[in-house]
Order: C-alpha cells, then structure tokens, then sequence
C-alpha cells in the first residue's frame, strides 16, 4: 500500500469517518490490507474489520500476523469469529489453531460447521512438520469417463471455492487419485473428448504424512504449483500450493540462519519474542560457547614457557586465532547450504576434503605470505621492533597460517556432515561454534610450529 494511501486512511480512522474508509478500502488488494493493520490499535483493527466486504475480510485475515489474527478473534463476537473461522481456507485455519492453546481451540472448533470441524480434525490429526498440516481439502476433481465439456462445467460451478484452479483431479469411483490435468490442457481439447484421453499418467504426489522439507524438494525438483496429497491407499486427501510451500522454505532458511548465528531458533519473529525467550534461546548457546573458549586460556598456560621466552609471539595471537575462525566460519555455511539444497550428501565427503584441503592451502599461502610480508615490513621499517630474530618470527607466522586455514576449512567442513550423519541439523555447526573450535586448536598449532622454527633462538 503506497505511503500517502496509509497515512489518508490512519487519519480517516483516527476520525472514525466509517464511509470513506470503506470505500478506499473496497478496491485495495487483501495483502495492502494486511499492512494496514501492522499500524493501527487492536480496537481500531476489530473496528475496520468490521466494515470491510465479507470476502474482502475474509482474504485480508489469512495474510494477517498471526499475533494480529489471535489478536483480531479476541475483539470479535462470536458469529464474527464462526463466520471467519468458516470461510478461511484450511491450510491457513490449521496454522492458526497451531499457535493457540488447546483449549482455545477446543471452543473455536465449537464455533465450525459439523463439515469444516472434522476437516479441521483431521487436519490438526496430523503431526506438525507432515504435509497432512499443509494441505487444504479445497480442490477439484472430476472422473476420467467424462467429457471435457462436463468437466469445463463443473469448474465453472465450483471454482469458486478453491484457491487454485490452474489443476483438477482425475478420480475413480473408488475415490483414488488417478491423474491430474492442467486446466490448459482441457481448455483447448475438444468437448467431446473424454478426460482419460488427456491423461498421461505421469502423477507426481505427496503422501499426508511426508515430512514438509521433503514437499519443499519436490516442488524444486519438478516445478509444480499444486501437488496433490494422498494416503497410504492413494485416495487423495487434498492438495499443497506453492504458496504453502514458500512459506515453509522462509520458515525453514531462517531457523538455519538463527541457529547458525549461534542461538536456539526462535518461534515467533523478533520483535514479537518476548524479552525473556529471546534471552533463554541467547544464552545456552553462550555458556557452551564461553565454556569452550575457557580451553583457549587453559591452552595458552600450557605454552606459557614459550610465551614468556617469545613475548613477541603473544603479539600474533588474535591475527592467528581470527584466520582459522574465519576459514572455518566460510566453509562451514557453504557446506551446510550445499546439504540444505541437496548439492552434496554425506557420501561426498570425501570430495569435499579434496576440495577444501585446495582452497585451504592455497588460502592459508594467500594470507601467510601476506602475514610474512607484514612483519618483514614493519621490522625493516621501525629497527627492533620484533627483534634481532624478526625474519624466524615472520616465517612462524606465515607457515603457521597456512597450517591454522587448513585445519579451519576442514574442521567447518566436515562438522555439518558429522552432525547430519548422527541425525542432528547440520546448521547447528554454528559460525561461533566453529571458530570456538578452531581458536583452541589453532593455538596448539601455532605454538607448535613456533617451537619448531624458534628453537635454538628465542626458545
């Protein structure tokens, strides 16, 4: 909704002018709508809700925020809210009842027909992450016996009752699924053609209880906008639209981003998440990950003759631990979005050590030429800074760079894989949690190879 509209229609609320806010609202589309009621207070929302054209109303709730929805049916009297509840396509009706408490559901299941309560049921039957959740039971179908003129006529009845006509079912008398047909495809056949000629049994589906993240590859792989769902008998059930699909996908990416970042994924956006949850799902991440960087110190004791020998070496430390973070941090997100889009498997492993142990190499030569280069620099430039053994500690650094990068790649590579092939999310190899990682052990390579060069000299 363009910005002059809004700020017209907040004044035009503000004022209570009901009659001309109804007729800028009658002509808006359902999602500009759903903007709208982002800005305006709960007594304001159930008051332009009110007003609005029942379809239009009706559309412009299965777009709204939950919280605003729940938020909405709080303010509403009771045939309102039954008239809403009834008119909501199933999909969206479902994911709202996820997010209310039980027995608020219980009394808003009360308020649906005897049809569109056991739909609900069923529905709400199903477990959380199933498709069974997903899918609406508004769809159509027809029966390959008929001609395409009786289908055509049929649609023309009852496509307004549906979401998505762009497909319609072919079932038999046994109500199993036996194709789906583009509405293309009976729009330019003959009418006197029968529906079965149009089939070319080539039926792609998804059964009720198929994991969504499964749905979301199947919509990929074959480019679909409507899917049908079946049981484990093939009668079909109903059908998933892209647009359920995308949100899954949205829902999906961002709980792997809020879990690479290093915390639990949040169930509610971020300004909605009450202080304390946002807290609760922060700091179990941090303890582990303060904990585990506590081996950083513990590591650096365990090399303090060497540091208290080669003060100059303590100068190198945060440079060095930052790089193998860093290399590790990279390879860890470009393998756990490879997983996530099924350009690798746990099989390819071993073509993904291949691959790292390259760029690790030829990235660890990048930066430890530029680390040797740096000290060369400096020490040439101000006499005595590093010392009279500045070209041994130039060459640590360097050769300790290159080792640090290697280890950080494959450690943020493979961790992803470890963690999917014990069966956890592979997005919980977290970018703090990989460099933690690194950090300590990127010490003990470091001063390992300090030992080595330095030996006989500053150690």
């Amino acid at each position: 909704m363009e910005a002059k509209i809004k700020q017209e229609l907040l004044a035009l609320i503000e004022k209570r002018e009901l009659y001309a806010i109804k007729n800028i609202l009658k002509e808006s589309h359902p999602s500009d709508l759903a903007e709208l009621f982002d800005d305006i207070q709960p007594e304001d929302s159930a008051l332009l809700f009110r007003i609005l054209p029942r379809e239009l109303a009706h559309e412009t709730f299965e777009y709204l925020d939950i919280k605003i929805q729940k938020e909405l049916l709080r303010s509403l009297g009771h045939e309102k809210v039954a008239e809403v509840l009834n008119d909501m396509s199933d999909d969206d009706r479902t994911t709202l009842f996820e997010e209310l408490p039980a027995p608020v559901v219980q009394q808003l299941l009360e308020l649906l027909t005897d049809k569109e309560r056991q739909i609900a049921n069923t529905l709400l039957g199903y477990s959380q992450d199933s498709v069974g959740r997903m899918m609406t039971t508004e769809y159509l179908r027809t029966r390959e016996y008929w001609p395409v003129s009786k289908a055509l006529d049929h649609i023309r009845r009852y496509a307004y009752k549906v979401d998505n006509v762009d497909v319609i079912f072919v079932v038999g008398a046994d109500k199993k699924l036996k194709d789906a047909i583009k509405i293309k495809d009976l729009l330019m056949a003959s009418p006197e053609q029968t529906v079965k000629s149009l089939m070319r049994e080539d039926l792609i589906c998804l059964n009720a209880h198929d994991d969504r993240a499964f749905a979301v590859d199947i919509f990929k792989q074959y480019d679909k906008t409507t899917l049908p769902v079946v049981d484990s008998h093939n009668h079909l059930l109903g059908v998933v639209t892209v647009d359920d699909v995308l949100d899954v996908v949205v829902e999906e990416d961002t709980e792997d981003i809020q879990k690479f970042g290093g915390l639990e994924a949040l169930n509610y956006p971020y300004l909605t998440t009450v202080s304390f949850e946002l807290i609760r799902k922060r700091a179990g991440w941090l303890v582990i990950l303060f904990l585990s960087e506590m081996l950083t110190a513990s590591a650096m004791t365990h090399f303090q003759y060497e540091l208290e020998k080669a003060i100059v070496l303590n100068l190198f430390v945060p440079l060095i631990i930052s790089s193998g973070g860093n290399s590790g941090s990279q390879a860890a997100t470009l393998v756990i979005r490879a997983l996530a889009l099924n350009e690798i498997g746990i099989r390819d492993w071993w073509k993904v050590v291949q691959k790292e142990v390259i760029s690790g190499v030829i990235l660890g030569v990048i930066l430890g030429t530029l680390g040797f280069v740096r000290i060369s620099l400096w020490a040439s430039l101000f006499p005595g800074i590093y010392g009279t053994h500045w070209l041994l500690v130039a060459t640590t650094v360097g050769v300790a760079l290159i080792g640090i990068v290697l280890w950080g790649t494959l450690s943020g590579s493979m961790l992803p894989i470890v963690l999917k092939r014990l069966g956890f999310d592979p997005a919980t190899s977290s970018a703090p949690f990989v460099a933690t990682l690194v950090d300590v052990t990127g010490l003990i390579i470091y001063f390992t190879i300090a030992a080595i060069i330095l030996k006989g000299t500053l150690l």
